[in-house]
């Protein structure tokens, strides 16, 4: 095996990896603010490939006027889950919580079942040129998209988590909602926005993606369970770890499914998990966290 060929592995890997970092993100937002995993991300990812697929390829829309209404329908989904499912529950346990997120799971993809059926859709490429030839390799263009729009999301949320004081609200919010609430941060504002947001992110990595990954209505569960992965490898609430988390994990799943068997490619990133679990529980870019007595 030649030195171009692990190369073309590599940025197939890169590919695959800013799709699970991006899904990633999504876990990281609500998680920051609630503390709760939403095991539903995957399908605000599966919604924002299908709702687009109606809108450019059922009615006809253009592809940006489609984005935007994409993006704010999979917004309102996100809305209408929290203020439907998680507020009415809001002083519920951790686990209840996560037990209603798996529920919403369910229902969504019941739903995408049938309005689009068990079919596969796809998008057009974004760019007319499909593919850059660099060094015997090729490259997808639409993975350059992918990775640049995950790159701006990243600098985004680092930026409104460190910077805004809403941003910086929400994090209060994970740590003690009491206290936010006394220090006059409205709790349910803030959880209701951490809900709209990753749904925001979550239907714009469904758009960009779908060229790339066949789409259908069971799609968001492979991608929440590998996204939920790539935030665990990467430290949980970590914008940063979660691109980094993807990125480790797609590259050495190509690697492994290229010069190995395809077979192990699970199996391999299952690895990577409980190793990063066992010698670091915090991900690779996350901290302890430390709590006063």
């Amino acid at each position: 095996m030649n030195l171009s060929t692990i190369f073309q592995f590599f940025v197939i890997g890169i590919n695959i990896g800013s799709i699970y970092g991006v899904v990633a993100l999504g876990f990281n937002i609500i998680y920051n603010s609630t503390g709760v995993l939403n095991l539903a991300q995957g399908e605000f990812v599966m919604l924002g490939g299908l709702v687009m697929v109606a809108m450019t390829t059922w009615l006809g829309i253009p592809m940006p006027i489609g984005f935007i209404i994409t993006v704010a329908i999979v917004t309102g989904v996100g809305i209408l889950f929290e203020r439907l499912a998680i507020h009415p529950s809001r002083n519920s346990d951790i686990v209840t919580l996560i037990i209603i997120t798996v529920g919403v799971s369910v229902l969504l993809k019941g739903v995408a079942m049938f309005i689009w059926g068990k079919d596969y859709y796809f998008l057009p490429f974004f760019t007319s040129k499909k593919y850059l030839n660099f060094w015997e390799v090729s490259i997808n263009t639409q993975t350059l998209w992918v990775m640049g729009i995950i790159l701006l999301i990243v600098v985004i949320l680092s930026l409104f988590f460190s910077k805004h004081i809403d941003g910086k609200a929400m994090l209060a919010c994970q740590e003690d909602k009491e206290a936010g609430w006394l220090m006059g941060i409205n709790v349910d504002r803030m959880i209701l926005a951490s809900f709209a947001l990753s749904a925001c992110i979550g239907g714009i990595a469904g758009i960009v993606i779908t060229p790339i990954v066949l789409m259908d209505y069971e799609r968001g569960t492979e991608l929440a369970i590998k996204g939920f992965a790539a935030a665990v490898i990467g430290g949980m609430g970590s914008g940063g770890g979660a691109l980094l988390g993807g990125l480790l994990l797609g590259i050495l799943e190509s690697l492994s499914a290229g010069m190995i068997s395809s077979q192990y490619k699970n199996v391999i990133a299952l690895s990577i998990f409980l190793i990063v679990l066992l010698v670091r529980p915090t991900g690779i870019l996350g901290h302890p966290e430390i709590e006063k007595v």
